[in-house]
């Protein structure tokens, strides 16, 4: 086996598609809204609110964590022209709707516990959108920097062709651990992520955000299949330790083994049907394979971080997190990655089912009702502001 062929691809820019030309819009297809999954404090959130004043687009700002309502709410009001929907996540929401075999103790357990409320937002913001009738919303984290409105527009026109399109962070890498271990030694490319990700809500094969690591990754898995998402260009990310937490690679690892060996099926199958693309990656033999292949890179890795000792920053903690690294792949089975890529795809034919039987054009109290969503503001320029409480108190719900 040739060195190549032993190490996982560093860069998948072959699934993608080139958004660099103009596309704006169609004036009758602007874009609805821009949710964001905050959990960092109101201050983080200045570029995206003022972003979305220059654009005269609304929020959705998915609340949890250090993100408090109140002070949100605070920064709306001070922000000329902004408009939101502000809304309290719960400690372990999930919508009221069944929940996916992908959630199941074993995966969660292969994900070394993980504890992320991040897939749960995004999945709230797709329903949101889906029972208010909108068409496209962008999706943009709370750590994302230098998000410019001709970057929204040319990718809210994309959305008028493609089902999703998407940015890159390059600066700060949004990498895996493994892959951040790996740009230390070798070139590591950047894929398009979640991050600052347009969807067409009206789409019938519309997908869900899975709670596992790479869930960004599965939500678009079938456009990468079809090379079909266009990537309009790069953003920042706030600088974070990725090797802080020995565990965090821990937590990664069952998330980024399948991410990768599922998208690793996809290049290995170019022009194929996304159904037919899947059936590699649902036999053991495949994640067998995948499993050595995803060894190798990890002590790989480990071998040339160990050689270039004397320049690589952090050393000891880049060594512990591929040691981590390693021993948790050790311990998934082929077995165990073949049933989660039959749950995912349960669960997406049950979510697909349940979208097509939602209402639509609901009022925003409606909406956010049937969500069971009750600590929420609605505030900002030429608005009054208004909650749920407010209602209530008025009796309008």
């Amino acid at each position: 086996m040739s060195r190549r062929s032993r190490q996982i691809q560093s860069s998948h820019a072959g699934l993608l598609c080139d958004g660099s030309a103009p596309a704006a819009p169609a004036a009758s297809s602007k874009l609805d809204a821009i949710v964001v999954p905050a959990a960092r404090r109101a201050t983080e959130l200045r570029s995206v609110i003022e972003l979305a004043a220059d654009l005269r687009v609304p929020l959705v700002i998915l609340c949890s964590r250090e993100a408090l309502l109140d002070k949100v709410v605070e920064r709306v009001n001070g922000t000329l022209y902004a408009q939101a929907l502000v809304i309290q996540v719960p400690e372990d929401y999930r919508p009221p709707c069944p929940t996916p075999k992908t959630s199941a103790r074993k995966f969660q357990e292969a994900s070394a516990g993980r504890s992320s409320d991040l897939s749960a937002k995004r999945n709230l913001g797709l329903l949101y959108g889906r029972l208010r009738g909108w068409n496209k919303i962008l999706f943009v984290d709370d750590d994302i920097r230098g998000l410019k409105s001709t970057d929204v527009d040319r990718l809210t026109g994309y959305l008028d062709r493609h089902p999703v399109a998407s940015m890159a962070s390059r600066k700060f890498p949004d990498n895996s651990v493994v892959c951040h271990a790996r740009g230390k030694v070798a070139p590591q490319d950047v894929f398009v992520s979640g991050a600052v990700l347009g969807v067409d809500l009206q789409r019938p094969e519309l997908s869900f955000f899975a709670d596992i690591y790479n869930e960004d990754w599965f939500f678009f898995a079938r456009y990468a299949a079809r090379r079909a998402i266009p990537k309009i260009g790069e953003v920042r990310q706030l600088e974070y330790e990725p090797f802080a937490d020995p565990q965090r690679a821990a937590r990664e690892e069952f998330g980024d083994l399948l991410a990768e060996g599922l998208y690793a099926a996809f290049e290995s199958q170019p022009g194929m049907p996304f159904e037919e693309q899947l059936r590699l990656a649902m036999q053991p033999t495949y994640w067998h394979r995948f499993k050595g292949i995803r060894l190798a890179t990890i002590e790989d890795t480990l071998a040339a971080v160990r050689n270039a000792e004397a320049s690589i920053d952090q050393f000891p903690r880049v060594v512990r997190s591929l040691e981590t690294a390693r021993r948790w792949t050790n311990r998934i089975s082929a077995n165990l990655c073949v049933e989660f890529i039959k749950s995912w795809q349960e669960d997406e034919e049950l979510w697909q089912k349940m979208l097509a039987n939602l209402p639509s054009g609901q009022r925003k109290e409606d909406a956010l009702s049937q969500l069971r969503l009750t600590n929420w503001v609605s505030c900002g320029y030429g608005l009054r502001t208004e909650s749920q409480a407010d209602l209530a108190a008025a009796g309008a719900v």
